[in-house]
């Protein structure tokens, strides 16, 4: 796994290559995990506009019935307030839905960091997975260039006339308008539970060993002890999903397992010693994101709190960072005063949504036997 890291203004941008045969062990610099206010990235507006579009179009799902934003709602962070995916009609998801907002900065992407590439590579599987939105490309392309609005758009984002791989572009590129924003935290506007809070995630409970840098989040994957969900094994759509996922990942004995391995089906280390490693998620915009943890086992900022000041669960390969935090009840609460903090203003305008009709009632090129496909 190669991992590099630049730097774009202070925010933090990471390029990794999962699959990679030579693994590189890349240290951040003290400054790239420095906390403090997100920076986003320079945004195309017109390529921007025309990913929304898509974003919320349901005609890039295989039977037309949901969107990227089916999932990824607005008013939640771009989660769905859900424990687990409702995911492809006919199937359920068997992970906690993770938020979009900064997620153009990310060093790779779904909680068990399978891809690191970029977001082209995340949007190409979403799109296709068959639990996901089950879109078989080719289809795609013949649906978005029958629509008018879609060939003046393509064309006023300088891609030409619409192609699967200009969506691929696209929707990214509305992504990287999704940047946090008016937090507390940002604005330097927090309460004193909040800054008391604040003194105790970066010293007595440590969480900024993990949850470093401008999103809170070292986009590495650790084994925090998370319980298992249950209804994973319990819902035979749930378990149906996950048997699928695992046989493709080449996990072992997947239809008798009841855990989620997450990060081992990355490397597959013979030891098994990356079983239920996950990715450090972002604490930015927790307000709006629960149910928590990458399969929503937990409901409250509060119960996480309580969770990990015990010592969480002893289970093999355990983080050595995990351990009882000794944090009195009001100390909690001022832990859970700063992680509140660090939501800010909902991204619901026009600028994140698309408010208008998507209308597939369309005229009929009349001479349609003579016009190029």
């Amino acid at each position: 796994m190669k991992i590099s890291r630049l730097k774009s203004g202070t925010a933090l941008t990471v390029g990794a290559a999962l699959m990679s045969v030579t693994v590189l062990a890349a240290s951040a610099s003290a400054e790239d995990m420095a906390i403090g206010p997100v920076v986003g990235p320079e945004i195309n507006a017109a390529k921007a506009e025309l990913g929304k579009r898509l974003f919320f179009d349901k005609r890039l799902s295989g039977d037309a019935a949901v969107s990227c934003s089916s999932c990824h709602q607005p008013d939640k962070a771009f989660t769905d307030g859900l424990a687990l995916s409702k995911a492809y009609p006919g199937s359920k998801g068997f992970r906690n839905t993770p938020t979009l907002v900064n997620t153009t900065l990310a060093a790779n992407w779904f909680h068990d960091g399978r891809i690191g590439t970029n977001l082209n590579d995340v949007t190409r599987e979403s799109l296709t997975e068959d639990y996901s939105m089950n879109m078989d490309m080719r289809l795609m392309q013949e649906r978005v260039k029958q629509d008018p609005v879609y060939v003046e758009m393509f064309k006023a984002a300088g891609y030409g006339e619409p192609s699967n791989g200009s969506i691929r572009k696209a929707i990214p590129e509305y992504l990287k308008t999704l940047i946090s924003k008016g937090s507390p935290f940002d604005n330097g506007t927090m309460s004193d539970a909040a800054t008391r809070g604040q003194a105790l995630f970066e010293g007595k409970a440590g969480c900024i060993d993990c949850h470093s840098g401008p999103r809170f989040t070292d986009d590495q994957a650790h084994n925090m002890g998370v319980p298992e969900n249950p209804e994973i094994w319990s819902d035979p759509m749930r378990h149906m999903t996950y048997a699928a996922f695992a046989q493709f990942m080449g996990v072992e004995n997947f239809l008798n397992i009841r855990q989620d391995v997450g990060a081992q089906i990355i490397k597959n280390p013979a030891d098994r010693s990356d079983v239920a490693k996950f990715n450090t998620p972002t604490l930015r915009e927790l307000k709006y994101t629960a149910p928590y943890m990458h399969n929503g086992m937990f409901k409250s900022l509060s119960d996480i709190v309580a969770f990990y000041n015990t010592g969480g669960e002893d289970v093999p390969n355990l983080d050595p960072k995990v351990r009882p935090l000794g944090l009195t009840f009001l100390e909690q609460q001022d832990l859970v005063a700063f992680l509140e903090a660090l939501s800010g203003d909902p991204l619901t305008g026009p600028e994140y949504v698309w408010e208008g009709e998507i209308s597939t009632n369309y005229p009929a090129i009349e001479n349609w036997r003579d016009v190029a496909n």
